[in-house]
């Protein structure tokens, strides 16, 4: 069972990984390095001169991408880690877990960890007003939380209770409100932040769609060997 646990999230997140370590570095990367672009002073949103919506940016740089690249593949491994674990206890209630199933399991995922803080608490690009980190992480934290806790209720609940405990559990954070700045305030366009929190969000989405197939795909497949080897 270890053997499969380990194997199962180590190949589905080092894939998951790579992919949406690509997609960044395609869709989400550009978007970032054109907001430090504002942030340092080089372009200047309703400068005197008009500024181009896509101006030079730096070109590929082995050690920045290579290193953004192998963090987004062990991010990801982390994700499996959790994800095949709940799956297990899934399987062991009854549930069928399989690549067609896991997209479920990537779908609920994407909610958890990027649509419902992201509901309150948008991705921002460097250089626009944030409140403390702490606070935002805490809020973070407990609202993912929140969600795995009610995703679960609402996958594996058996009455009405179980589903108004999970509607709560999914509107108490945004009911209690992220933490924010006290100015709003920032160099950088709200052109620019709203691209990059769109394709944050469908990166995150794509990434968590590959993720559950592969985690599901691989636990069932190495259950499989295990029963044939036994």
């Amino acid at each position: 069972m270890i053997a499969r646990y380990i194997t199962s999230a180590l190949f589905a997140g080092a894939l998951t990984g790579l992919v949406a370590g690509l997609l960044q570095l395609w869709f989400v990367q550009p978007v970032l390095l054109h907001a430090e672009l504002y942030e340092s002073g080089a372009l200047t949103h309703f400068g005197a001169a008009p500024v181009s919506a896509h101006p030079e940016l730096p070109g590929f740089d082995p050690v920045r991408d290579g290193l953004s690249l192998i963090f987004t593949m062990l991010t990801y491994t982390g994700y499996a880690l959790m994800m095949v674990a709940v799956m297990s206890i899934a399987e062991e209630r009854g549930a069928q877990i399989d690549g067609r199933s896991g997209l479920v399991w990537g779908i609920a995922g994407f909610v958890a960890f990027h649509l419902a803080p992201g509901f309150s608490l948008a991705p921002e690009v460097p250089g626009v007003a944030a409140a403390d980190v702490t606070a935002r992480q805490i809020w973070w934290f407990a609202t993912a939380g929140a969600a795995v806790a009610a995703l679960w209720l609402i996958g594996f609940g058996r009455n009405w209770t179980a589903y108004g405990v999970a509607v709560i559990l999914l509107a108490a954070p945004h009911v209690i409100g992220a933490p924010e700045p006290d100015v709003l305030t920032g160099p950088v366009p709200t052109e620019i932040g709203a691209l990059f929190a769109a394709r944050a969000f469908g990166v995150g989405l794509a990434a968590w769609v590959v993720l559950g197939c592969l985690a599901g795909y691989f636990w069932q497949s190495e259950g499989a060997a295990e029963r044939h080897a036994a």
